[in-house]
């Protein structure tokens, strides 16, 4: 009979406590967050509270702060962590724009896949958000809830669980509000400005993504284009999706006659940037869960404006 296996003292894993998170809303304005804090948890001694503070515990909207005197606005979501400091995330391709128990809404990178293939699963925009949530508590999960080409960078939500996934996949098109992206495209000014691209997306055997008039063929996609402004041969244009297909922009610039700067394979011949054009510079749509209105911005690259 095998002896049992000894374990050194204090080597035993202890069980894992889930942290004791506090949140608080305020109804009204207020000018400091540590005076609304104070005011929030009475039981808690200021010297404890600057401490909360001090040691990454405190959370705005998402967001850990130590600023004391941040302003905070009605309806503002304010976190602490009575336990420890909350887990930060650190990645240079990767950036957290906003977080809650449901939801993750990050800032992709260019070049960075959004989720695994079959050749490469680490690296990835999921697996680098997986381990950190597994790292805030091993039993938290992580799904996917739409996905950007490895080349466009902007933002993207993931789940953080089931429901919140199902919910958003489920009423994508009623649930979003607002989805814009930025392009730097080739061929100088386009004519007309601004106007609507419609047609049905297919996919050929090698994979590339081609319009076609033939309902029975394709997928509808429509893409609304404008543009900002006109630089010898570059345009930078703004495009709101009203469906969501694969490669939708990349084919209906391609097919305007104005394709993306950095993107052979549907058209474009520069690259002077070295990476595709595309940007999804926002992100609109109800949250699934509190059915709050989540809006959210990043600037355009600047490798674009130098362009135009």
């Amino acid at each position: 009979m095998p002896k049992p296996r000894l374990t050194k003292p204090g080597a035993e894993r202890a069980p894992f406590r889930p942290d004791i998170i506090l949140t608080f809303v305020p109804e009204q304005p207020r000018e400091r967050l540590l005076d609304y804090l104070l005011e929030a948890m009475p039981d808690r001694k200021r010297t404890t509270v600057k401490d909360y503070l001090k040691h990454n515990q405190v959370m705005v909207n998402g967001n850990v702060t130590r600023q004391w005197d941040t302003p905070l606005e009605a309806g503002t979501e304010v976190r602490v962590n009575a336990s420890r400091e909350f887990q930060t995330f650190h990645s240079s391709r990767l950036s957290i724009v906003y977080e809650d128990d449901d939801i993750i809404v990050v800032h992709k990178g260019y070049g960075l896949l959004s989720m695994g293939t079959d050749r490469k699963s680490e690296g990835t925009a999921y697996w680098l958000l997986r381990d950190y949530v597994k790292r805030v508590d091993p039993r938290n999960k992580l799904f996917i809830v739409h996905r950007l080409d490895q080349h466009t960078s902007g933002l993207m939500v993931f789940a953080k669980t089931q429901e919140a996934k199902e919910t958003l996949q489920h009423n994508w098109n009623n649930m979003v509000l607002d989805r814009t992206y930025v392009a730097v495209v080739e061929g100088g000014e386009i004519d007309p400005p601004q106007g609507t691209v419609r047609s049905y997306l297919a996919e050929n055997t090698q994979h590339e993504v081609y319009s076609t008039q033939n309902p029975a063929e394709g997928k509808l996609a429509v893409t609304q284009y404008r543009t900002l402004r006109t630089r010898g041969k570059y345009s930078l244009v703004e495009l709101s999706l009203q469906t969501g297909r694969k490669n939708q922009i990349r084919v209906h610039m391609k097919d305007l006659g104005h394709p993306i700067s950095g993107d052979k394979r549907y058209g474009g011949t520069t690259s002077p940037i070295h990476r595709l054009a595309l940007h999804a510079r926002t992100l609109r749509f109800i949250h699934p869960v509190t059915r709050r209105d989540m809006n959210f911005s990043t600037p355009i690259p600047a490798s674009f404006g130098k362009l135009v």
